[in-house]
């Protein structure tokens, strides 16, 4: 375990290298922060913490910079996130109060997340799998064609088209209109299947196959919907970070053109704690020299997806991490209003 003044040595070091992009020496150092002791003290910390792989020397220069492992321990030891502002606060609720649909919502919330922290911003749509329906409506088209449309509880709206096997009068459209919301409304879409399976038989013989093609209907809905879907934004804040990747910016690109890739990155954040996955500790090898900073949101307690961003292992964790969590905050209140 590192000495307290160690850590505060570590963490001047990751302040100063995130804020200058320069390798930082023992003179600087003292000369920054108070850290009541002298420069050979500092000198001689540093070597401890070069010894033990927390900071290392890039070049010749009397500067050093911090590692993966000293990221680690950083993020690891940070008393709390850094907060925002009441206008950043502001800001934050005026743009996504806006918002009209979930799309909007998620179009809106990956380029604030991308302005905020200016990074790469990645937030991933709720997922049907954990979701719950609100409400069916089913609209007469023709005498023999329907609109299904399905809503679900983090306002996600899908529609359907149902060509019925024989006309289908308006008094039956509307019992089963109110036989499948009592069946369904609130409940989890694997529930779905069980709770309407015997409805069919509660209704006249010559309804029933119209009836089963609408569950069909229904049925397909949610499976097809439960493939997880994400959208991505503000690639290009990475162009100003060139000199942070060892070699070049294009694993790190084509790593982020892969939508498996960033569901799994996502999906390591718990649902409702912060992640943040700093160099190496990123299992795709074209993200070995980014961190993620990651974390869930939804309507209640449970978080339906996961928000964060991607940027390069030399950031501003507190103030990332404050951005991330806000964000999050905001958009969980909009699923539970809408």
């Amino acid at each position: 375990m590192l000495s307290e003044r160690r850590l505060e040595v570590l963490r001047a070091i990751v302040q100063d290298y995130v804020g200058t992009e320069e390798p930082v020496g023992s003179k600087a150092l003292t000369e920054r922060h108070r850290l009541g002791v002298s420069p050979a003290t500092v000198r001689n910390d540093m070597a401890v913490l070069e010894d033990e792989g927390f900071i290392a020397q890039p070049h010749t220069s009397a500067g050093r910079i911090p590692t993966d492992k000293g990221y680690r321990l950083f993020v690891d030891k940070l008393a709390g996130v850094k907060p925002l502002s009441s206008p950043e606060r502001r800001a934050i609720q005026n743009f996504l109060d806006g918002a009209v649909d979930l799309d909007d919502v998620v179009g809106r919330t990956v380029r604030l997340l991308a302005q905020l922290t200016r990074q790469v911003a990645v937030v991933q749509y709720p997922s049907l799998t954990r979701s719950t329906v609100r409400h069916v409506e089913l609209l007469a088209l023709a005498p023999a064609r329907l609109m299904l449309v399905l809503i679900t509880d983090t306002g996600r709206v899908e529609q359907r088209m149902i060509d019925c096997p024989a006309p289908f009068g308006e008094t039956s459209l509307a019992d089963l209109r109110a036989r499948l919301n009592s069946r369904v409304v609130g409940r989890r879409f694997s529930d779905v299947p069980q709770l309407v399976q015997e409805l069919p038989e509660s209704f006249d013989s010559e309804d029933r196959g119209t009836v089963s093609t609408v569950l069909s209907t229904l049925l397909e809905t949610l499976v097809e919907e439960t493939e997880e879907r994400l959208m991505i934004g503000g690639t290009s804040n990475l162009t100003r970070f060139g000199h942070d990747f060892p070699v070049m910016i294009r694993p790190v690109l084509e790593a982020l053109e892969e939508q498996v890739v960033l569901l799994k990155l996502l999906g390591e954040a718990t649902d409702s704690g912060m992640t943040v996955r700093i160099g190496h500790e990123n299992a795709h090898e074209g993200l070995n020299s980014t961190s993620v900073v990651a974390v869930g949101y939804g309507s209640g307690d449970e978080a339906v997806a996961k928000l964060g961003v991607v940027g390069p292992t030399r950031m501003d964790y507190p103030g990332t991490m404050g951005a991330v969590r806000a964000v999050a905050r905001y958009v969980g209140q909009i699923l539970a209003e809408s």
